[in-house]
């Protein structure tokens, strides 16, 4: 998937790199205004490398998954020189993390191809998911859970009236769901760390984010296009629908591609179990993910005072 809004020499320019469990996207931004900051995205591309398949069954990444990644960074970086990007970060996450030859392969990378690339840990994870959006909620009345499910994780950020509560990681993605490599003690603790917080913060309500969640908005038959939000129950309709489906005929009715059709399931289902525990009953799909975050924090370094 690629979208692309052109080109200009003259503007700030920024790029994230994502390597995720199921797919390697490139973001790149350009400054638009630093009043706010303002960005206008001037690329995104998503790439499905789905190393998560790799590490979750063999614990590693193997040599072909190595060499598409060396492949697809020296694309990547030919991109931000053709952007005219200023400052880039790569960040690795869930697969990355568990991968024993991780630090080998970023190692190669880097050698190969000239991107460094950072394994980030998952609390670092959960903050930068939401770190671009903390200035609009700063004041904003009520209990907001923010979630990202990925092929590896899922990072939770808990705001009450606008301040961060705390930010949780669960080594429970769609990726690992798939391959049968969540601990049931996770699913525990998830339930468990959920119910203490709805227990504190009644009347929590969803920010979803990560393709699978922004898939399941653009399905459902009844949404909210003003806020940018569906019903839980709604996500419920369209999860048993897609459910009771086999991956193909996911692809041939409802126009998915193969690396979305499976694992739109197990990220349905995780949402819908938090959703449930914490009695949410709206989900917001405002399209954030990690790579804002990393554009976001990107700013920040090169900005150390912004005006804000």
């Amino acid at each position: 998937m690629a979208e692309t809004d052109g080109i200009r020499k003259d503007a700030e320019t920024y790029a994230a790199i994502d390597i995720g469990s199921n797919a390697v996207r490139l973001l790149i931004k350009q400054l638009e205004s630093d009043t706010r900051p303002l960005f206008n995205k001037a690329l995104l591309l998503r790439v499905p490398l789905r190393l998560g398949f790799d590490v979750f069954a063999e614990g590693k990444i193997s040599r072909k998954k190595e060499k598409d990644l060396i492949r697809l960074m020296k694309c990547y970086r030919q991109l931000m020189k053709i952007y005219n990007v200023d400052d880039y970060r790569a960040c690795a996450t869930s697969a990355m993390r568990d991968a024993e030859n991780g630090q080998s392969v970023i190692r190669t990378v880097f050698k190969e191809t000239g991107i460094r690339i950072e394994i980030i840990g998952g609390q670092e994870e959960a903050e930068m998911i939401y770190s671009n959006h903390i200035e609009t909620m700063r004041g904003k009345k009520g209990n907001f859970m923010f979630v990202d499910v990925g092929g590896g994780s899922t990072e939770i950020n808990l705001l009450a009236d606008g301040g961060l509560v705390c930010s949780r990681s669960y080594n429970i993605g769609t990726v690992r769901s798939l391959n049968g490599s969540v601990a049931e003690s996770e699913w525990q603790r998830l339930r468990k760390d959920m119910a203490d917080l709805a227990g504190s913060y009644p009347g929590i309500q969803i920010i979803g984010s990560g393709g699978n969640i922004n898939k399941y908005y653009r399905l459902v038959p009844r949404r909210d296009n003003r806020h940018n939000r569906m019903g839980v129950e709604a996500l419920q309709e369209i999860f048993d629908r897609l459910n009771a489906l086999t991956v193909e005929q996911r692809i041939e009715e409802y126009g998915l591609k193969p690396d979305r059709a499976d694992v739109i399931i197990p990220a349905g289902r995780i949402f819908l179990t938090i959703a449930g525990i914490t009695g949410a009953t709206w989900i917001y799909v405002p399209v954030i993910g990690l790579a804002d975050g990393i554009i976001d924090w990107l700013y920040t370094r090169n900005h150390p005072d912004p005006v804000r």
